[in-house]
């Protein structure tokens, strides 16, 4: 295992309570007795990083010893599917797989739980990297840590614990999600849809559902045409990974406290269709997690979603780009950070192969914020317009860097619209370091300005040092996902 180095970390376990039980460890001991609950927590103190594997000794009504126990960084690898995607998926995952035979990065993966009841263990364990088992571990963790562990000269311990599909609810204590009035009407609809699954009458509609869909495979192989989807049975809702809390009792919850370092993210995808509220849940979750682990605000690096699905001929509103907005908004809070990827998604896959580019963006971040190192790091971003007759100014932050265009010297992706909110495609050009001019010739006095505003929008303006600018708009409008009175 790795053991994160310059905190005191906890460590805990079971035994028959009254029971005095001491941990000794790097020339260390602490003692406590159990509870009556029959678990035991003791706090380790702060160690340096060292890769000479140590032997953790714990003695309670029998001795058990822990050995190649590393100090270094551990990170928790967190979200939906693009976290769970594995190295072997990535474009270079074969070559990335041979290039992984690293002793002192160590990966241990959480099995997927969905649960209402609070679980305080999980089977697995740590393994050290190699071609086999950097092979089915999560390519972005695995990258991102890889940069860690190399560039840093220390271990690291990455934590896989993403559930494909999952929605960000899931991954929130329940409890606290209904003590908060932001997300009445999600529970509220939450409460609506157990009574219902949990019911005869769900089981009826199942039955029913399944008999015409045994129909519809008879057709389908006569037709020589794909078997249509299976009906989902009740009861995987009720255990799967969208209900509020079940990722959080089922896999979050026996990993809290584990020292960390931070935590990376991957996932919105499953929440898009409702970015509106997203923008209160993401926080709120990052807030929770911070809150749960007692840890203080460790930092908590986060993807945005990438360019999916059709491009659109005309400007249109987007429920991806409503989320992204979202995510953004969300780097109000501090210790965090976005990774831009609007150029590195696949219209037709919803899981983009090129993990690498991600996962260096991200660990920009890290590097930077985390452990001192000098690189750019931060994708520019929409500060201040100004309106002139038909033309708008706008001011990006560029944190040190400035405008580039890809391809081609017009700037790309830009929409605007006039007091009659009807948006129109608008040329660009780049007028300053941090500065581009928009116009179209059809609105005569705009009012507000949008870019890559679209689920897939074709857009090419960047920094200097390749990381693209943020989709941004500069309007109030109400977003189309926010619920209807």
């Amino acid at each position: 295992m790795v053991l994160q180095q310059g905190q005191a970390n906890p460590f805990w376990g079971w035994d028959s309570p009254g029971t005095k039980v001491t941990v000794a460890f790097a020339g260390h001991t602490q003692s406590t007795i159990v509870g009556q609950d029959g678990r035991w927590t003791v706090k380790l103190d702060p160690e340096l990083a060292s890769a000479t594997p140590q032997t953790l000794t714990v003695t309670g009504t029998e001795t058990k010893e822990i050995q190649d126990v590393l100090i270094g960084e551990v990170w928790m690898c967190s979200g939906q599917s693009n976290m769970g995607f594995t190295l072997a998926g990535d474009w270079n995952g074969d070559l990335e797989s041979l290039a992984s035979k690293l002793p002192n990065l160590r990966l241990i993966k959480v099995p997927q739980v969905g649960t209402q009841e609070l679980q305080n263990d999980f089977k697995g364990q740590w393994r050290a990297c190699t071609p086999e088992t950097s092979r089915n571990f999560s390519a972005v963790g695995f990258l991102f840590g890889r940069y860690l562990h190399q560039v840093l000269g220390v271990p690291v311990g990455l934590i896989d614990n993403a559930w494909g599909g999952s929605a960000a609810e899931a991954w929130v204590r329940r409890e606290s999600l209904e003590k908060d009035a932001r997300f009445a009407a999600l529970m509220q609809n939450t409460v609506k849809r157990e009574a219902y699954l949990q019911s005869d009458k769900a089981n009826e509609d199942y039955q029913a559902q399944l008999a015409k869909w045994k129909e519809n495979c008879e057709k389908a192989k006569a037709e020589q045409k794909p078997e249509p989807p299976r009906p989902q049975p009740p009861q995987q809702w009720l255990s799967g990974n969208a209900r509020p809390g079940n990722i959080f009792c089922g896999v979050l919850n026996p990993t809290i406290g584990y020292g960390i370092k931070g935590v990376i993210w991957y996932q919105g995808e499953s929440n898009a269709g409702r970015a509106w509220e997203y923008a209160e849940l993401f926080p709120f979750l990052i807030e929770q997690w911070r809150k749960e682990w007692n840890q203080g605000a460790f930092p908590f690096y986060w993807v945005q979603l990438a360019d999916f699905q059709a491009e659109k001929p005309t400007p249109t509103e987007s429920a991806w780009a409503e989320l992204r907005e979202s995510q953004t908004r969300t780097l109000k809070l501090p210790q965090t950070g976005q990774a831009v990827i609007i150029d590195l998604g696949e219209g037709k896959d919803i899981h983009p192969r090129n993990k690498h580019d991600v996962a260096a963006r991200l660990v920009r971040w890290a590097l930077v914020k985390d452990y001192g190192v000098k690189l750019p790091y931060r994708s520019p971003e929409y500060k201040s317009m100004e309106i002139s007759g038909n033309k708008v100014a706008l001011t990006l932050d560029c944190f040190g860097s400035s405008l580039r265009t890809f391809d081609v010297d017009e700037a790309i992706g830009f929409a605007v619209c006039g007091e009659d909110r009807q948006w129109h495609w608008a040329k660009g050009s780049v007028v300053g370091p941090d500065k581009v001019s928009v116009w179209c010739d059809e609105v005569a006095k705009p009012i507000a300005v949008r870019y890559a505003w679209a689920d897939n929008p074709v857009c090419n303006l960047f920094s200097r040092d390749g990381l693209p600018v943020t989709p941004f708009r500069t309007d109030d409008f109400d977003m189309t996902t926010k619920p209807k009175p």
